[in-house]
């Protein structure tokens, strides 16, 4: 292997086990051999390095850090440049390059949601109890924070909330991992995706096939793949996570990508701060997305799937791992779907704590073992996706409307909602509202109609402002009650529905610390790969800084707009492209200025 240099550092041998169970795991590596020719070298490094990401989590697992020789000796197997591995390794908030002080690590939400709910009291809480913690972006628990994610040595993860510092070794031995969630709109007939949730035992395959799971997937072998994507067209069903771009049109374009491996990939990334929607479908309702990936796979052609799933979602893991089992063992997944002589199989791959990652692209970068860095469009992943192969990238909520259409026909599914938006929405309400939690509506609902629904404002003070589409969305105001929560309407008004977040504030809320927050959130969580987003999201953070200390928000207010615009325009990517929104809503709204 020449021009990979190890070091002496040896490995334990539970981390030796740890790494030799994740390439077993995977079965034999192979070496194309031609009558001319046995491609070895880069060939093999490609088809090994896919599996840094899962070495790295072994590893991890394994002793609480990567250690020197742990590395070296994933290195050595995987073939992969110990300074390339390191790179990889150090660009997660999740892995650790120090030893741990004991056995555990505590991973305390200090977010927007979870800064309402007193964070940093129980961060100070249990640093004073003795306990290893860490402040950490949002987890995804906004519904029910403070939150805290117990990454463990040798033992499985979990997440707690509610907790009492004082009593917090009692709450790490409970466990509502059976329970079923109880959902705010429960008992509602106008309910579609959050149908079966907390109705269904989310470990049954029985009880999913019993209120018609699956049958969607039957309708499907039997109208063919041309069909399913017409259907998903008429349907007008746009993606989830942000972007909103026409699903149908996707599928297509990778279907026509004739004569070359096809993937698909299920963005379960979940990360944008004030978002859990994806969180509650894949803990509640696994199999529905296991059918949905299947579907869509028959549609585009693609005999692999990958699940990505962000790290600090042990439950829902677990749940998707074990619903991919039942799946196979019952022939709905597998070598022969069905009897249908179709193939379809799922790999589930664990993030490692790095929003850029929900980007499409950084994505494929993270499955294939490299730092999880957006790439250049065009190419897009339609032609030049995964492994530089046709793609179809979906994220959760999407995929989740797949087997309704099928079923339904995609004409049924677009007269619900608008023109432009049609369907239902998922919206996660967190912050001073009286019943947080997940909401399903259908496209056109009024703002005012979902707040009533979680019970409307609550708290002390009065309603200041609205934080719409998460950390990378806008502030509005109260004078935007009466907007109609779809597509064209939001762009219209100069906001986005972004990721479905809806986060009410109290003008005796600290605005300031808010804002601050979420430019803190940026600089963390930028790449850094590319200039305008690197500095730009540090100078951001250094102007609300210097504006905030003096007291004076409108100072600067020009130097805002510059850095904004450079980092919308130049940046790789969409997160340095909506760095910079909300921070600039909250000062055109003045809200800075009024504790």
């Amino acid at each position: 292997m020449p021009d990979i240099k190890f070091g002496t550092s040896l490995p334990s041998l539970n981390e030796k086990e740890a790494v030799d169970e994740v390439v077993e795991s995977h079965g034999p590596v192979t070496i194309e051999v031609s009558e001319r020719l046995v491609y070895g070298g880069k060939q093999r490094q490609k088809e090994r390095r896919h599996l840094l990401l899962p070495a790295l989590h072994a590893l991890q697992r394994a002793s609480g850090w990567i250690s020197p020789g742990g590395l070296d000796y994933a290195c050595r197997i995987l073939e992969v440049p110990p300074a390339e591995a390191y790179g990889v390794a150090t660009f997660y908030h999740l892995f650790s390059d120090q030893p741990p002080n004991g056995d555990q690590i505590l991973h305390v939400c200090n977010d927007i949601a979870c800064g309402l709910n007193e964070a940093d009291d129980l961060i100070d809480g249990l640093k004073k109890e003795g306990y290893e913690t860490k402040s950490s972006p949002c987890l995804g628990q906004c519904e029910r924070g403070s939150a805290v994610f117990v990454q463990r040595v040798a033992s499985d993860d979990s997440v707690l909330f509610d907790t009492d510092p004082k009593e917090f070794q009692k709450s790490l031995t409970k466990s509502s991992e059976k329970e079923l969630i109880k959902l705010p709109q429960a008992g509602s007939d106008h309910l579609r995706l959050l149908s079966r949730i907390g109705i269904v035992d989310p470990n049954s395959l029985e009880e999913y096939r019993s209120l018609g799971g699956y049958e969607a997937l039957v309708k499907a072998l039997e109208i063919g793949d041309e069909q399913i994507i017409e259907e998903v067209t008429k349907s007008g069903l746009r993606g989830r996570g942000g972007a909103a771009f026409p699903t149908g049109i996707k599928w297509k374009a990778v279907a026509e990508e004739k004569r070359r491996v096809h993937h698909l990939v299920c963005n379960a990334d979940e990360s944008e701060p004030g978002t859990f929607k994806d969180r509650i479908l894949m803990e509640n309702d696994p199999f529905a997305l296991i059918e949905s990936m299947t579907i869509a796979a028959l549609a585009v052609g693609a005999e692999k799937g990958w699940f990505y799933i962000r790290g600090e979602y042990p439950l829902a893991k677990q749940r998707l791992i074990q619903a991919i089992e039942k799946a196979e063992k019952s022939g709905l997944l597998g070598e022969d779907i069905l009897g249908s002589g179709r193939k379809f199989d799922i790999e589930l791959r664990s993030g490692a704590g790095a929003y850029i990652c929900g980007e499409e692209t950084a994505l494929f970068n993270s499955i294939e073992g490299f730092r999880g860095e957006p790439r250049n469009k065009p190419p897009f992943p339609t032609t030049n996706g995964l492994f530089n192969e046709p793609t179809v990238v979906n994220n959760v909520e999407t995929l989740a409307n797949i087997p309704r259409i099928i079923l339904n026909g995609g004409e049924a599914y677009a007269s619900e909602g608008t023109d432009q938006s049609s369907g239902t929405r998922l919206f996660c309400l967190s912050g001073r509202v009286a019943l947080p939690g997940l909401y399903e509506f259908e496209f056109g609902a009024t703002l005012a109609e979902v707040l009533d629904a979680a019970g409307g404002f609550s708290g002390s003070g009065n309603l200041k402002t609205i934080l719409l589409g998460g950390a990378a969305g806008s502030f509005v105001t109260p004078e935007s009650i009466n907007l109609p929560l779809t597509f064209e309407d939001t762009r219209n008004a100069g906001v986005s529905l972004g990721s479905g977040v809806i986060m009410p504030f109290s003008d005796e809320d600290d605005l300031t610390k808010t804002v601050l927050r979420i430019a803190e959130f940026f600089r963390d969580e930028s790449c850094g790969q590319c200039v305008p987003c690197r500095v730009g999201t540090v100078r951001q953070e250094e102007l609300l800084i210097r504006a905030a200390d003096k007291q004076s928000f409108n100072t600067d207010i020009s130097l805002f707009d510059d850095l904004a615009t450079v980092m919308s325009d130049a940046s790789i990517c969409g997160l340095g492209h909506t760095a910079a929104s909300a921070v600039r809503s909250a000062l055109n709204l003045g809200l800075m200025e009024t504790k």
